[in-house]
């Protein structure tokens, strides 16, 4: 998969879950109400050298570092959680939440984070990513 450059890059996601709830402050309809979501992230690795093994990031660290970064969001109420006092908890600043976690874990050794997706429901999805990447 070439990158904005045209280089070719390896890429690989792990998908993770969090059931929490949240309202929407500001927001006019039934979302303004304490409700619950099972939210699905899915987070995206790219780098373009892999290691001796040919591996890009063993599976196994890539999940670890998401649980670790989703784990004060696991069964909270995010509305109550210091990230979210001055913005509401969309799926879209759960996503740029999470994206700044886990940026400084996984982006070394020649890779970096690409984006994180999260999904609130299967049919929809919000995606933060840095450095003109899609999300």
């Amino acid at each position: 998969m070439p990158d904005k450059e045209g280089r070719s890059v390896y890429e690989v996601s792990i998908t993770a879950h969090f059931s929490a709830a949240h309202r929407l402050k500001g927001y006019r309809g039934a979302c303004a109400a304490v409700h619950g979501h099972n939210w699905e992230v899915e987070v995206f690795v790219r780098g373009e050298r892999l290691n001796r093994t040919g591996i890009l990031m063993d599976f196994r660290k890539l999940k670890e570092a998401v649980r670790q970064a989703v784990a004060t969001l696991d069964h909270a109420d995010l509305n109550s959680l210091p990230a979210f006092r001055a913005a509401n908890p969309t799926s879209e600043n759960i996503a740029r939440l999470l994206y700044e976690r886990l940026a400084p874990r996984l982006t070394r050794g020649g890779r970096r984070l690409a984006r994180v997706r999260v999904r609130e429901t299967p049919g929809s999805a919000a995606g933060y990513a840095e450095d003109g990447a899609t999300p």
